[in-house]
């Protein structure tokens, strides 16, 4: 039993500990507030630091003077868009373009799945060993991939540019492709391929019916991968192109150095507007958090 003096005394050291508990408890409060508030800022800083290009070059699109002067521009037009309609030029460039990408995404999406299907079958050592075979074109420059092709195609005369540009693309997209659709298959368990073969399914079977409609969101990435950079390339394409076959990005960088106008802002936000469409049509269709490969399939 506590005599009166030890209880006062118990009663004022927790009456103590607890002052000094509820102090630093607003401490800690305002620390997070502070920190919290610091970590918004710095994103907020980092998204308007990427999207100011962006804003800019929709603000140029619609600008209403016939020459490029202060930003942002007093009025605003859709001269330019007009001009862009009426520039043979640059829609036959967006022909090309369009074309290129689609055959190269569908190509490199055939090609890449079957290689990354193939290579997960491999043992570990092997499967890591291709792996880096298949994604060393991401460590060279675009520039140097150009040139060599450049020096390599220059062999065969009689053949049409845009067969270089579909080889040049195919090389610089496959990598996307594969690495994609390795981030789907690592994520189906091998026990799901077991259960299949046990219940009577052969091996084509369990691809058609199991593996490829799990992997098909993984499949999905990558031919967005490969369609945005066939569509955004410049250095191979510059390399591999003419005066009477050449993409998008080729014309634009041309348009640049000899008479640089406002149209060229007008393709970017037009070009932007049909990445937006392909992103907001792919939600719909499949999820964008499902087509990135978001999900994985275990057992349990």
């Amino acid at each position: 039993m506590l005599n009166n003096n030890e209880t006062l005394g118990a009663e004022t050291a927790f009456g103590t500990k607890g002052v000094a508990r509820a102090k630093t408890v607003p401490r800690e409060r305002t620390a997070d507030a502070i920190l919290a508030f610091g970590v918004a800022t710095i994103i907020a800083i980092t998204a308007l630091f990427l999207l100011f290009p962006v804003i800019v070059t929709i603000f140029m699109a619609f600008d209403a003077r016939d020459y490029i002067g202060p930003f942002p521009p007093a009025d605003l037009s859709t001269q330019w868009f007009v001009q862009l309609l009426q520039n043979n030029y640059l829609w036959s460039a967006f022909n090309t373009s369009l074309l290129l990408a689609v055959a190269t995404t569908i190509a490199a999406t055939i090609i890449g799945a079957m290689a990354a299907l193939g290579t997960s079958w491999m043992s570990p050592r092997w499967r890591d060993l291709l792996t880096t075979t298949f994604l060393s074109p991401l460590v060279l420059p675009g520039v140097i991939i150009g040139f060599g092709l450049l020096m390599f195609l220059s062999r065969f005369d009689l053949l049409p540019v845009f067969p270089k540009l579909f080889a040049g693309h195919l090389i610089i997209t496959i990598p996307f492709t594969i690495r994609m659709t390795l981030v789907g298959l690592s994520g189906i368990s091998e026990a799901l391929r077991e259960a299949a073969l046990s219940l009577g399914a052969n091996e084509r079977q369990v691809f058609f019916t199991v593996t490829l409609p799990l992997a098909k969101n993984g499949i999905a990435a990558g031919a967005i991968f490969a369609f945005a950079t066939s569509m955004d390339d410049v250095a191979i394409s510059l390399f591999l192109s003419d005066f009477n076959t050449y993409t998008l990005p080729v014309a634009l960088t041309s348009l640049i150095r000899s008479s640089f106008d406002l149209t060229i802002a007008a393709a970017a936000v037009a070009l932007m507007g049909l990445t937006l469409v392909l992103l907001i049509v792919l939600d719909r269709v499949l999820g964008l958090e499902r087509a990135i490969g978001h999900r994985t399939y275990r057992s349990r």
